[in-house]
Formats: structure tokens, sequence, C-alpha cells
């Protein structure tokens, strides 16, 4: 999230807020690469799909100057970001009406997260946001060969577990596997994301189909330039989820980012045991009942924007 709340005061017009729509796509994006977002191709439009009342673009006349996404993921959580305003209309309270209309889309819900920029934390404090726990961005640079030599090794707990990709992974086991470690379930946030034919998905499975980790990398812009974004990653255990890592970045050489959430220890230990480089940290907060379930198998955020 990148706009401040300045006072009522400085404002200068009133917006005009309206749904985002397919044309819009393109110009957000590009405002989300901008931002230093890193966003990944078809990104927004799997945030569209996933809540098509939670997006909106602030408009000056004909002219769009911001955007911000409010999505409900059921009626118990919600998820505020990809806010933000253009540099040169920013200071003018215009980012105060995205994010008031977006906060009322939500406000009926017991818990609502976001994640902060560590200069924005006492913004989102003033309204009832609390601090969680850190989320680090890494980045591995690398010719596509894979972070580490870790092999294929045989699972004395659970059997032999096949590391399947694309059409041949039940999406029924990975929407379970993700619902119970995740805030909320969101099996339709997740069945869109890991169906996009955009990147790569994996997962380990065993003999009766269960899912024990699976991951996504994907495609994405960086402000100058293009890269890969690993997210969600989770798996079973540091090993599992080091299968899968390598497993995804082989074959995808350049810059790759994954953000790791503080929640999960064993996250930001694999990540430095392997060279990967911290580039940023973030919080995640949130207003209402924090949601009581464990972070300990997941190693990288499907997306900052959407949680």
């Amino acid at each position: 999230m990148s706009e401040s709340f300045p006072e009522p005061l400085k404002r200068k017009s009133f917006l005009t807020i309206k749904p985002l729509e397919a044309a819009d796509i393109p110009l957000v994006t590009e405002w989300a690469r901008q931002e230093g977002f890193a966003p990944g191709n078809g990104d927004v439009g799997i945030y569209q799909h996933t809540d098509r009342q939670g997006l909106w673009v602030g408009w000056l006349g004909e002219k769009p100057i911001g955007c911000i996404a409010g999505v409900r993921y059921n009626s118990e959580y919600g998820f505020l970001g990809l806010f933000l305003v253009i540099p040169e209309e920013r200071g003018h309270g215009y980012g105060v009406q995205l994010w008031q209309h977006a906060l009322e889309h939500l406000a009926d819900l017991p818990c609502i997260g976001l994640e902060a920029a560590l200069n924005r934390i006492d913004d989102y404090k003033k309204w009832d946001f609390s601090v969680s726990s850190s989320t680090t961005r890494w980045q591995w640079f690398g010719d596509g060969a894979g972070a580490s030599k870790t092999p294929y090794n045989y699972d004395e707990q659970h059997g032999e577990l096949k590391l399947l990709s694309g059409q041949s992974i039940p999406p029924s086991s990975v929407q379970a596997y993700d619902a119970m470690r995740e805030p909320s379930p969101r099996p339709h946030f997740i069945a869109d994301w890991i169906k996009h034919p955009a990147g790569t998905v994996m997962a380990l499975v065993d003999s009766n189909g269960c899912c024990h980790g699976f991951g996504r990398i994907r495609p994405c812009l960086l402000t100058k330039g293009e890269g890969w974004r690993i997210g969600p990653l989770l798996a079973n255990s540091q090993d599992l989820a080091e299968i899968l890592l390598n497993s995804l970045i082989r074959r995808h050489p350049g810059a790759v980012l994954l953000d790791a959430p503080g929640s999960n220890p064993l996250a930001d230990q694999l990540f430095e045991r392997l060279g990967f480089k911290a580039l940023s940290t973030t919080v995640r907060m949130y207003r209402g009942q924090q949601p009581p379930i464990s972070m300990k198998d997941v190693y990288g955020l499907a997306c900052l924007e959407l949680g």
C-alpha cells in the first residue's frame, strides 16, 4: 500500500469511484509495476474475479488517478490491498476517499487484513488495525538451475510422494490443503490462481491423492524489466518446501521474488540458507479478531495485494 492519509481539508475535489472494468486492468497493472508491487501476469484479473464488487478505480473527470481492492473472501474475512494514488495526485485526500469506500464494502466482516509498508503502520493503527507479524520479500537471481542440490528423497511417514505439475494436479486436494493453512478458505481465488496459464504449478501428492505441499511461479513485471514471483508456497516441512522451491525455480532464469510470512520462522531460515537476498519488509495487520490459524506450513504468500 502506497497512499497515506492526509487531512480531508486538503482535498481539491471528490473522486468518482467506479468498479474496475476489464479495460482498466492494463493501466492498474502498470501502476502496480511502477510502484514496485511486481504484479504477476494476470494477477489483477484474478483479483477482480475473486470479488467482482471489490476493486475500484478513482477518477477525476475522465482521468483515472488511483485504485484499491477490498476483497471479501467470505462472510468472515476480507483483505485490503492494491491501494495507490498516482504520484502527481497525492496529498489531496483522494487516498482517503478510496480507502473509506473499500473499508465500507468490508465493514460488516469480523476480520479484515492488509499488508502495510513500515512507514504506514501508524496510519492504519488509527483505523483500528493491529500489527500481527512481519513479511519479508526475498530475491533469488540465478540461471534457472535451482537454488540447491537437494535430492528428492523417499518420505518414510507418507510413502512415496509424487511431484506433479499442471493438469495432473488434483484441484480439490490442493484447495483442501490451502484451506487448512490460510486465514480463510478461498476456493474461488485458489482455483483461478493454480489454473492460470501464466507460469507453473507444482504439488507433492501421495498415493491417496492427498496434498503435502504446492507452489506456483509466474512471470511478473519489475520496476525495470521482468522477473518471476513464487506464491503461494506451502509445504508440510522445510525439506518439502525446498523440493518445491527448486522445482519451481528450475527453467526460470533471472530474478525470482517471494514474500515469506514472519509467523513461520522456518521460511526465513530456508531462504537465508539457500542464499536468497532479503529485499524489503512489510507488516501484516488485522482489524478485528485475527484468524486462529497456524502459518507454520506457509513459506510464501500468494500475493501481498490479497494476502
